[in-house]
């Protein structure tokens, strides 16, 4: 990794229901670093050239891409995985970002996950691009332990990739301990999706330090190691009541990010 200060980041993803321009502008506004692109349903977010206008306009780089990989987008850009890590890759080459980030395959996806660890290899091999492989969760209808739906596994530490992201909400599901996962990965952890969880069922993406995850610490870890991968907040705001409750989420994890990784603000 360039021994450059983080970047923090925010996900499209984090204003939902707002668009993706939406975005843009809010990271715009509030004096974010850098955008991830979360490719989903939005029809702007899956146009290269509508991306890259909107980089443009609000002078807001784009650090990573968020592959369609969740269930929800399982026909963006086709139904063919590997096509759409492609797809990916070509939005992020073309936007300048560095990272793609993406899910393990669905353990019904037998086929892409036979030869997933060296299908990514091979993919950052030839594009120049790194895939930040993230880690999952157990699927549980309560407090049980719940069923493992992803192979070769939810654990990027577990696997040879050479670039992995930790989601801290995706951690609290699991009751994962995110810096032991973080010193598993050491110089592998290339992408991390800042949020919280209180350890629930859910997939919450709670704004960080409204969890139980120990966002500070982690980051706190973050910057003794000398990370210098992307920081996003991937919040879920899509049940704030109005802007200025959004507004507030949205500052509210940027400042977190930047006083516990003693990164100041531009």
């Amino acid at each position: 990794m360039p021994a450059t200060t983080p970047l923090v980041a925010l996900s499209t993803a984090s204003v939902y229901p707002e668009s993706t321009a939406h975005a843009f502008a809010w990271a715009a506004s509030l004096g974010y670093d850098a955008v991830e692109v979360m490719v989903g349903i939005d029809a702007l977010s899956q146009q290269v050239d509508a991306v890259q206008k909107l980089s443009e306009h609000h002078q807001v780089p784009i650090c990573a891409v968020h592959a369609p990989c969740l269930l929800f987008t399982q026909r963006v850009w086709g139904t063919d995985p590997w096509g759409k890590l492609e797809r990916s890759a070509e939005m992020a080459q073309a936007v300048g970002a560095d990272v793609v980030v993406v899910h393990p395959p669905f353990r019904w996806q037998k086929d892409y996950a036979a030869g997933f660890v060296e299908g990514i290899a091979s993919l950052e091999g030839r594009t120049g691009i790194a895939f930040a492989v993230e880690n999952m969760y157990p699927w549980r209808a309560s407090s049980r332990r719940g069923m493992e739906m992803y192979l070769p596994g939810m654990d990027p530490s577990d696997e040879a990739y050479a670039n992995a992201t930790i989601d801290l909400s995706h951690a609290a599901i699991a009751r994962a301990d995110v810096v032991e996962m973080a010193q598993r990965l050491g110089d592998r952890l290339r992408h991390v999706h800042l949020t919280d969880g209180t350890g629930s069922a859910k997939d919450e993406h709670l704004v960080p330090g409204r969890g139980v995850m120990g966002a500070a610490g982690f980051l706190n870890h973050l910057a003794g190691t000398g990370f210098s991968g992307h920081v996003v907040l991937e919040i879920n705001t899509r049940r704030c009541a109005d802007r200025a409750e959004r507004e507030a989420d949205l500052v509210e994890s940027l400042e977190f990010a930047r006083a516990h990784l003693g990164v100041g603000t531009p």
